[in-house]
Order: structure tokens, then C-alpha cells, then sequence
């Protein structure tokens, strides 16, 4: 868990933009230093460095910080042209308008966590990791799972490394995907739901499922438009697709509630769908 940021900064003049993102960050400014370059190591003697996420516009700085198996972020201004800051994974500019979420999603992301997406009532849909996939074997093994979607590879080694290639290329790149519903009060895996793009098609697309258990008591109708709500204030989508089997009563039924128009019929990989799109 992130619980401090700390500015390592050579450029002085940098002092005022921490003071301005300090102001902006509300109750969250108190997690926010300004270390001393030459005594930074005292400074955080007792803190876990696993909790600490370091903001440096030295690229020798950045090594030795990356070297110690620390998380650190680059800091890019006028003054700092000529540093050779590559090595860093992330890189700020204009820090006075970052948000506290801001750092901590690069934070979770080089600390190997799972960003969370949206709340609802009773369920929280949050990146997918590799703990999942042992949970999801138990989903899909209801035979119903897997009537209008693909299946996971027979072998949940295969999945596993299928996974963390997701986790690094699509959440990686894109900054969403399919993600993991968890159930508040049990803490289960109970489903999986996200917003994707499909090859070919011009728009991204809502997917979901959730296990059999749970379904019809109204999870997916409550997680989709949470998402859907995400997906148009937090990503700028204005339109969303889903493509469902015409035998799929359940799913159509959803899209509708949800505000989806059916367009018309599409073809994929040999599949025919119902299109749905909102917005």
C-alpha cells in the first residue's frame, strides 16, 4: 500500500510545484515530502520501502533508487533535458496537476498490484492476478460457462502465463481490460466483466460473466453499468458495443436493461451475433 511520496529533486526551483501538488492533494499532502539528496536514506530510516514511492530528476539518482529495489518515478522539467531518465518504468511532468491516484497507479503497477476499478453495493471489480486463475477454473467448470464464450486452456499453467502476459501488455498499455469481480462479503472471485476491443471492430466492447451462483440476483446488471459509468467518465468512451448470441436470452435481456439498441447482425470468426451498442 502506498503510503508515502517522497521528492528527491536536484532543481530547486521544483520546490514550488511540490508546494502547489501539496495544496491540491487535500488530507493526502501529509503523505507528501520534499527529502534532503544528501541525508534521504536517514529520512525514511523505519519506513518499509515497499510503501514508498520516490520522485527523483536524477538519473543517477534513479539508479541507485532502482538498484535498492525501490519504486521510483522520473521527473521531467526544463532543467533536466540532458539526463538520461530511460531507465525509469514512469515519468511525471507538470506534477502541480497529478492527483494522489495518479501516483499511486503507477505505484501499483511497478509493485505488481492489481488497480482497483469501480465499487458497487456488494462487489469489487479490480485488475485481474495471477491468484485469480485458480478461482476461475472453479467458475468455468459449470459446464454453462462456457455455452457462448471461449473456454480457459486446459492446462492452468498455460493460463497462468497467459495472465501475466495480460496483466503486462493490455493493463499495461491500455490501462483496462477484463477485469476481476470480487465479492465484498465472502472476498470471492464471483465473475469477470471489462471493457475490450475486438479486432475489426470500431468501438470497445463490454464482456462479462459471472458464476453460476450468483446469477440472477442482479451482480451483472450492477457491475456492468458501474463499469459502463467508468468506461465514460474515466476512459472517454461515448459508445460501447456488445455482441451476443441471438440464443442467449440472458445476456440480450441485460443489454437491454443496460440501454444497449440492438444495431443489427455481425459476423466473427465464423459466429454470428446480435449487435448492441449504447451510447
Amino acid at each position: 500500500m502506498l503510503k508515502k511520496i517522497v521528492f528527491l529533486v536536484e532543481d530547486e526551483g521544483q520546490n514550488v510545484a511540490v508546494e502547489k501538488l501539496k495544496k491540491n492533494m487535500g488530507s493526502d499532502h501529509k503523505k507528501i515530502f520534499y527529502g534532503n539528496l544528501n541525508n534521504w536514506k536517514e529520512e525514511i530510516k523505519g519506513c518499509a520501502k515497499d510503501d514508498i514511492l520516490f520522485i527523483t530528476d536524477s538519473s543517477a539518482l534513479l539508479y541507485e533508487l532502482k538498484q535498492g529495489g525501490n519504486f521510483a518515478v522520473a521527473l521531467l522539467h526544463e532543467n533536466n533535458r540532458s539526463e538520461d531518465l530511460s531507465e525509469a518504468s514512469y515519468a511525471v511532468m507538470d506534477i502541480e496537476e497529478l492527483s494522489w491516484e495518479s501516483f499511486e497507479k503507477a505505484y501499483l503497477r511497478m509493485a505488481g498490484k492489481p488497480w482497483g476499478i469501480v465499487e458497487t453495493d456488494r462487489c469489487i471489480v479490480r485488475e485481474t492476478t495471477v491468484e485469480d486463475v485458480r478461482e476461475f477454473y472453479g467458475i468455468y467448470a459449470e459446464p454453462s460457462i462456457t455455452y457462448y464464450m471461449e473456454d480457459l486452456f486446459p492446462d492452468p499453467a498455460d493460463e497462468i502465463e497467459y495472465t501475466k502476459k495480460y496483466i503486462q501488455e493490455i493493463y499495461g498499455f491500455y490501462g483496462y481490460g477484463l477485469w476481476s469481480i470480487v465479492h465484498k462479503e465472502s472476498r470471492e472471485v464471483i465473475g469477470r466483466a471489462g471493457l475490450s476491443w475486438r479486432p475489426g471492430f470500431d468501438m470497445p466492447e463490454l464482456g462479462f460473466l459471472i458464476a453460476v451462483p450468483y446469477q440472477g440476483k442482479g451482480y451483472a446488471y450492477e457491475v456492468c453499468l458501474a463499469i459502463l459509468g467508468y468506461g465514460e467518465k474515466e476512459l472517454g468512451f461515448e459508445k460501447v458495443q456488445a455482441l451476443v448470441r441471438k440464443e442467449n436470452k440472458a445476456s440480450v435481456s441485460l443489454c437491454v436493461k443496460l440501454g444497449f439498441e440492438r444495431k443489427g447482425r455481425v459476423e466473427d470468426k465464423g459466429v454470428w451475433y446480435d449487435w448492441y451498442v449504447r451510447g
